[in-house]
């Protein structure tokens, strides 16, 4: 059994980990590119941390030019088992109010600027995203949160939209028309992602506004969504702090098979494929193409 490491990746207004020991910020390189910042290892109650502020500190990288495919290799890279996505979301639903937390059990993916992938011409894989969260963070993640005192909601599904623009009033009633929870920017590719690399996975979206729908609440602006991320950050640093703990000590395969994800998802031929393409793959994908 491999030692766990627990992967955090903060949004909007999470720039770091409290209380987090022998914190070190270090640069991973990437074959696939500048991941948006340095990533910042230690550890909490024991177990390994590593975290990577998704926009990069100061908040430089917009939700289209962040390389997603970066940051989630270079986790791959620094040895991290699980992933905590941490992200600002609009709300559909009036009981997903802000200031509360949704741990999304599904998404639709609307974004179309951004590579999705790592696969391609020379090495070509199709993984399942049927179930593209792992049932077992999500469980430690709302225990953790009511622990903490947070409303928590589980289960919900995130529309990711390109931006950086917010929606206008026909699109945000279109996806809540649809039977969507949430809407954010950044969740995809980042959850295929981590599906390719036989991570397990896991989206807290922390709601910041009602998107533009709502007829009782202004459409959202920056000035107001600011706002209540300064209160949803430091919840969110707590939670993290109360769930990392449960991961401690060896980490048992996915129940679930999150970490078995290429299993047999790979379709092109080993003699056919490209060594180029492989080399670029040697940390995602090394389990099946060593």
């Amino acid at each position: 059994m491999a030692q766990a490491m627990i992967g955090v990746i903060g949004g909007s207004g999470v720039y770091g980990v409290d209380g987090l020991e022998g914190a070190e910020w270090r640069r991973v390189e990437s074959p696939w590119g500048e991941p948006s910042d340095a990533l910042l290892f230690g550890t909490l109650g024991g177990t390994p941390v590593c975290f990577l502020p998704r926009h990069g500190r100061g908040h430089v990288q917009t939700p289209s030019s962040i390389n997603y495919r970066a940051n989630i290799d270079a986790m791959k890279r620094a040895g991290v088992t699980d992933v905590i996505s941490v992200s600002a979301c609009g709300s559909f639903r009036e009981e997903m109010a802000p200031g509360d937390f949704v741990i999304v059990d599904q998404f639709i993916d609307r974004t179309f600027a951004r590579d999705k992938s790592f696969f391609g011409p020379g090495c070509v894989a199709h993984v399942s995203m049927a179930e593209p969260v792992c049932p077992r963070l999500g469980d430690a993640l709302e225990t953790a949160a009511r622990a903490c005192g947070i409303t928590v909601h589980r289960g919900g599904t995130y529309l990711a939209m390109e931006g950086p623009q917010f929606s206008s009033v026909a699109e945000s009633r279109l996806y809540k028309g649809w039977g969507c929870h949430v809407i954010g920017m950044t969740n995809m590719p980042e959850a295929k992602l981590a599906r390719e690399a036989e991570l397990c996975y896991a989206t807290v979206a922390m709601v910041t506004d009602y998107d533009a729908w709502h007829e009782d609440h202004d459409a959202v602006d920056v000035a107001a969504v600011i706002r209540v991320l300064t209160g949803n950050a430091e919840k969110a640093r707590a939670l993290v702090k109360a769930v990392v703990p449960a991961f401690g000590g060896e980490r048992a395969p996915c129940p679930h098979g999150c970490d078995r994800a290429l299993e047999y998802a790979l379709i092109t031929q080993p003699e056919a494929r490209d060594p180029r393409a492989l080399a670029m793959l040697d940390a995602v994908a090394g389990r099946m193409l060593g």
